[in-house]
């Protein structure tokens, strides 16, 4: 007798960075400092894989970024690439996916319905090979970790949410998906690809800023206290002086368990460069 096929909606969530360091073929020099969070990556994706998502959306600060609007990618299929930071480069990753353009447009429309503001972002042609929309390190890295390799992979869906939103609005976004992924009845892992603070080193590209470990560790007591709501709450001269790429994809984390209760636990938190990373992982209560 066959059994029912498993319950739809968000599955799994994560918290999880985009650092170079972190991927062996990338971290040339770089593969001890990154070790601790490479192993919470790695449990990240073990995770993520007992979850059997169908379709990971992907929350990147790095890709199609458009002002005052979130941006759904809504091509067929979605490719990126990285090679190391050697000026003679050894090595290299790479991941060809396909975007489920259908809950792309579904949570699109209840965004919509919502009056959040979305762009809806094609790339090269509007179907076939063609339509292939260009994966970031914000979306690749942790792909590379989690579901991107597998076989088959899961699709995808990436979006790139505008700063200049308001935070609460940002929330709201996150639980459309996790609305639409229910609605659908599909089984969805959720990634918000964050690096906190990028002020930690003086001779980091940033400088330093003492608010950039402050920062983290306000994300680290918010992940333990179950509560990331907090966050929202910044002032924003506190923002700009840490640095972070990560608070705007974390608030719309927060947005998808609000409708869908999960359960978080800190993984890992490192500063091994002049950024932090954390690994979070999130499951349904």
């Amino acid at each position: 007798m066959s059994q029912p096929p498993p319950p739809g909606g968000l599955v799994f969530a994560c918290i999880a960075p985009h650092g170079g360091m972190i991927v062996p073929e990338l971290a040339a020099g770089d593969l001890e400092q990154a070790a601790v969070t490479r192993a919470a990556m790695e449990d990240l994706g073990r995770r993520m894989a007992a979850a059997t998502p169908q379709t990971l959306v992907v929350i990147t600060p790095h890709g199609v970024r458009v002002n005052g609007m979130i941006c759904v990618g809504l091509t067929e299929h979605a490719f990126g690439e990285l090679n190391d930071d050697d000026e003679q480069p050894r090595g290299h990753i790479e991941l060809r996916l396909d975007v489920d353009r259908e809950l792309g447009y579904e949570i699109a429309w209840a965004a919509a319905a919502q009056d959040i503001p979305v762009a809806l972002a094609g790339y090269g042609s509007s179907s076939g090979e063609s339509s292939c929309l260009p994966l970031d390190w914000g979306a690749l890295i942790p792909l590379w970790f989690l579901g991107g390799r597998a076989h088959p992979p899961p699709q995808v869906v990436v979006i790139t949410p505008s700063r200049q939103l308001p935070l609460q609005q940002l929330m709201d976004f996150g639980r459309c998906i996790a609305i639409t992924a229910a609605a659908a009845g599909k089984r969805v892992g959720l990634i918000a690809s964050s690096d906190l603070g990028h002020a930690h080193q003086r001779g980091g590209p940033y400088g330093y800023d003492p608010a950039s470990a402050r920062f983290d560790q306000l994300v680290v007591d918010a992940v333990r206290a179950q509560d990331l709501t907090r966050l929202a709450h910044l002032d924003a001269q506190f923002v700009e002086a840490a640095k972070p790429d990560g608070l705007w994809q974390i608030l719309m984390l927060q947005g998808a368990i609000d409708h869908t209760p999960m359960r978080g636990e800190l993984l890992s938190y490192q500063v091994p460069t002049y950024f932090g990373l954390l690994c979070a992982a999130y499951t349904p209560m």
